[in-house]
């Protein structure tokens, strides 16, 4: 029963963390514009912060392979205090992004921590359940926090959701030193000292692996949709076309996160079911056809109706690309693992805000929407064809 206490406790520092980052979303395109800047520079706001987890993922993972989890678990919420007090504090966008990029370091921190921490304490046949409970716990505060930060933007301003979030991620600290254990055992630790070479070697291995290369780049669709559509642009087209306030993103936002929430812990179920890929496939397809839809809505009936459908897709894919990856790797490679996985999905945080951004700006929100879409169902389909197997990766070919 000690894992299921475990999970409990990441699962509160989860729901803390990300209500953090849930009560900024709605508002933090709002909060760029308010400087005067184009829509490139707002998504460059999205990007900082994705670009900050980019560089500190794999590094992050290595560090939990050879020193442990905790650190990560509790100084990555301390970090992103500073981030989230110094956005709200910040007089102009050159200072929200360093603040967004600090953030973004803290974020990093923490959520590779907590993945690796997840397969440490997942008992055999329940990883998807075990990620899908921790996503739930991440979906409690993504999808709760925009009403709650619209609320606060509407009734005091803008920067005031920022300083909130920094007084929870204070809180995510000390919660997590005085309730999350280290998880590493001490033949993992023996193992990543023996093979003190090995983690940049095995990157290198997972980067010849069809398997891992075809998930990540469906985690680098999923993540560019929600970083460039949901994040940046979905927000502007709702407030400039259909005339939605700060309130209503608030209200929109936190219905899409209830779907994922109630969808999430069965599509665990399922990827331990049925298998990782034959959830991965169908669902990507699905938020590619969802965002398609919101790409050429011309009423904001089926501009929701797009979102709804992503969203659920969203929410089935959820646990089921982090449960492949793990069947991949043995336990002392689980850090450096996720921690490129992890790296894939950010590069669609960094990359598809700038680049949706710039196609907004010279072409049409609606067509950077589509763009975004056509890129999710591409890397659905080579991950069809060439995600063709579970099989780990070998020692031998990871020393080679």
């Amino acid at each position: 029963m000690r894992e299921y206490e475990q999970l409990v406790a990441i699962c509160v520092s989860t729901v803390l963390v990300m209500a953090g980052q849930g009560i900024v979303s709605p508002i933090l395109p709002l909060y760029a514009d308010s400087f005067g800047v184009s829509t490139t520079a707002v998504g460059a706001t999205v990007t900082a912060f994705g670009l900050a987890r980019l560089v500190t993922n794999v590094p992050a993972g290595v560090f939990a392979d050879r020193h442990g989890r905790r650190f990560l678990l509790v100084g990555g919420p301390l970090i992103t205090a500073v981030g989230m007090a110094g956005s709200g504090l910040s007089t102009g966008i050159e200072m929200l992004l360093v603040f967004r990029f600090v953030a973004g370091l803290g974020s990093g921190l923490y959520m590779t921590g907590a993945q690796i921490y997840l397969l440490d304490i997942a008992p055999s046949g329940q990883t998807g359940r075990f990620i899908a409970t921790n996503q739930g716990a991440l979906l409690v505060g993504v999808g709760f926090g925009p009403a709650l930060g619209g609320l606060l933007a509407g009734r005091y301003d803008l920067s005031t959701p920022f300083y909130v979030v920094a007084a929870a991620s204070v809180l995510t600290a000390g919660y997590g030193f005085w309730r999350l254990p280290e998880t590493r055992s001490a033949a993992t630790e023996a193992k990543a000292h023996a093979h003190s070479g090995i983690s940049t070697i095995s990157r290198f291995a997972l980067l010849r692996s069809p398997d891992f290369v075809a998930v990540g780049l469906v985690s680098a669709g999923v993540f560019s949709i929600r970083a460039g559509v949901r994040q940046t642009l979905v927000p502007l087209q709702l407030n400039e076309v259909f005339g939605l306030e700060v309130e209503e993103l608030g209200v929109l936002f936190t219905a899409l996160g209830v779907i994922g929430l109630v969808l999430i812990w069965p599509a665990g179920w399922a990827a331990d079911r049925f298998g990782p890929k034959s959830i991965i496939v169908p669902t990507a397809f699905l938020i590619s056809f969802g965002i398609g839809v919101v790409a050429i809505a011309d009423t904001l009936t089926v501009f929701i109706v797009g979102l709804t459908v992503s969203a659920v897709g969203s929410s089935v894919t959820g646990p089921a690309p982090a449960a492949f990856v793990a069947n991949l790797v043995d336990e002392d490679q689980r850090g450096a693992a996720m921690g490129l996985y992890r790296t894939f999905g950010d590069l669609g945080v960094v990359g598809s805000p700038i680049i949706s951004g710039l196609l907004a700006d010279s072409v049409g929100i609606p067509f950077a929407i589509g763009a975004n879409a056509a890129f999710i169902g591409v890397a659905a389909l080579w991950f069809l064809f060439a995600a063709s197997s579970q099989s780990r990766i070998d020692r031998a070919t990871v020393s080679n």
